[in-house]
C-alpha cells in the first residue's frame, strides 16, 4: 500500500471537495490516460488494485505511472464508542481527487490494449473516469 514515511500532523481535517484540479491535469509521461470525472478520496488499496488490474492485462507489457498519492490520513473511532473523548485513530490513508485529474498514466502498449487496462483499472475506483490520449490531452486542459 502506499501511504508517506512521516507526516506533519498524525490527524487532519476533511476538507471540501470543489472546484476542479488546477494542476496534474494533463498527461506528462505516458500516451494514453485515466482522467477523474468526479471527486472523490481515493484510498490506498484502491490505487493498489487499479495498477495490478492494469500491469496484469496488460502482462507487464509498457510503462505505468500512478499520478495520484495517498497523503490524507482518514481517522475513525472504535465501534459502539459513546461521543466525545477526542478525535480516533488513522485507520487509512487517501488521495484527494478532483474531477480533471490524471490518476495513470500509460506507455508502451498499444491504444486497444491500453484502453481495456485502464477500462478494468476504473472498475476498481469509486468514480466515474474517462480514458484520453496524448493530442486528446491539450484539448482537455484548455
Amino acid at each position: 500500500m502506499l501511504m508517506p514515511k512521516r507526516v506533519k500532523y498524525r490527524r487532519v481535517q476533511r476538507g471540501r471537495l470543489k472546484g476542479r484540479a488546477s494542476r496534474g491535469n494533463t498527461l506528462t509521461y505516458g500516451t494514453f490516460g485515466l482522467v477523474a470525472e468526479e471527486p472523490a478520496w481515493i484510498k490506498s488499496n484502491q490505487i493498489e488494485a487499479a495498477r495490478i488490474a492494469m500491469t496484469r492485462y496488460t502482462k507487464r507489457g509498457g510503462s505505468v505511472w500512478i499520478k495520484i498519492f495517498p497523503d490524507k490520513p482518514v481517522t475513525e473511532k472504535p465501534a459502539e464508542t459513546r461521543m466525545g473523548s477526542g478525535k480516533g485513530s488513522p485507520e487509512y490513508w487517501v488521495a484527494v481527487v478532483k474531477p480533471g485529474r490524471v490518476m495513470f498514466e500509460m506507455a508502451g502498449v498499444t491504444e486497444e490494449q491500453a484502453k481495456e487496462a485502464m477500462r478494468l483499472a476504473s472498475h476498481k475506483l469509486p468514480i466515474k473516469c474517462k480514458f484520453i490520449k496524448k493530442e486528446e490531452a491539450q484539448e482537455v486542459a484548455e
